[in-house]
């Protein structure tokens, strides 16, 4: 299927490695200018130049920085001429107990998994609406629909963004010019989080991490973690010029391992 967004503008931030990685390899495949974004300059310069081996009528851009800081954030958006596509991103704040979180905690949490989301679809939304053409992908996590216990930090930051996109995405003047907003809400992939998650649950339950990691992957129903290629090929439809249809929804993508029936 030809996805019809050859040509157009990508930003896909914490893109070096991971879900983000999936995303802007399945974008710069078909043909899409990617600008990809993360703290770390040489896995991102490495992913970069995999991106640009392998799709070479593509344009690939490289920015390294903080994109939880406006000046992280001024420098991705300075990247390019304009935005047709915008996967946000960005890693998800550490486990605990609330009981042990101060209020700074809480404000890096809202920082990197809320405020920076907004704070880019602020700026590049009217123009989206402006030219009739706009994709936003909120990459966020399958929690928001069933939440851990131990990662409140996350369910609440992530929660947050979900309940100010489901506003966005209907207003009229959005929805009417063709610019689409969805949720992509991922479980268990095979990714540095799903191993640091799972080596911080191993020391705590006493157990080796190849038990633990086996328990997880058994709860699955698929049977299996999640890769991010398959995940970056779901973005990559979401934001195509076929799914103009479909606005302000949460896709799950954890192979059936959420329970309820809706």
């Amino acid at each position: 299927m030809d996805l019809d967004i050859k040509g157009r503008w990508a930003l896909v931030c914490a893109a070096s490695k991971g879900l983000g990685k999936g995303c802007a390899t399945a974008l710069a495949s078909e043909g899409v200018n990617v600008v990809i974004t993360a703290r770390g300059r040489d896995a991102l310069d490495a992913t970069a130049q995999e991106l640009r081996q392998a799709n070479p009528d593509a344009q690939i851009i490289a920015v390294a920085g903080d994109i939880t800081t406006s000046e992280g954030r001024a420098q991705a958006l300075a990247a390019a001429p304009h935005f047709d596509i915008l996967v946000n991103n960005a890693g998800g704040p550490p486990p605990g107990d609330f009981r042990t979180w101060s209020r700074e905690d809480w404000i890096a949490a809202l920082d990197a998994n809320m405020l920076t989301a907004i704070e880019l679809i602020k700026a590049t939304i009217d123009g989206m609406t402006e030219r009739g053409f706009g994709r936003i992908v909120n990459i966020t996590s399958g929690a928001v629909k069933a939440p851990i216990d131990v990662l409140g930090l996350s369910n609440g930051a992530r929660s947050g963004l979900t309940g100010f996109i489901a506003g966005v995405a209907r207003q009229k003047r959005i929805a009417e010019r063709n610019v689409t907003v969805n949720n992509m809400l991922p479980g268990l992939f095979e990714t540095d989080r799903l191993r640091q998650s799972t080596d911080a649950a191993a020391k705590a339950q006493g157990k080796s991490y190849d038990v633990a990691l086996e328990a997880k992957r058994q709860a699955i129903p698929a049977g299996r973690f999640g890769t991010a290629d398959e995940f970056g090929a779901f973005c990559a439809f979401l934001c195509s010029a076929k799914a103009g249809y479909l606005t302000g929804q949460n896709i799950l993508l954890d192979g059936g391992a959420y329970p309820g029936t809706f």
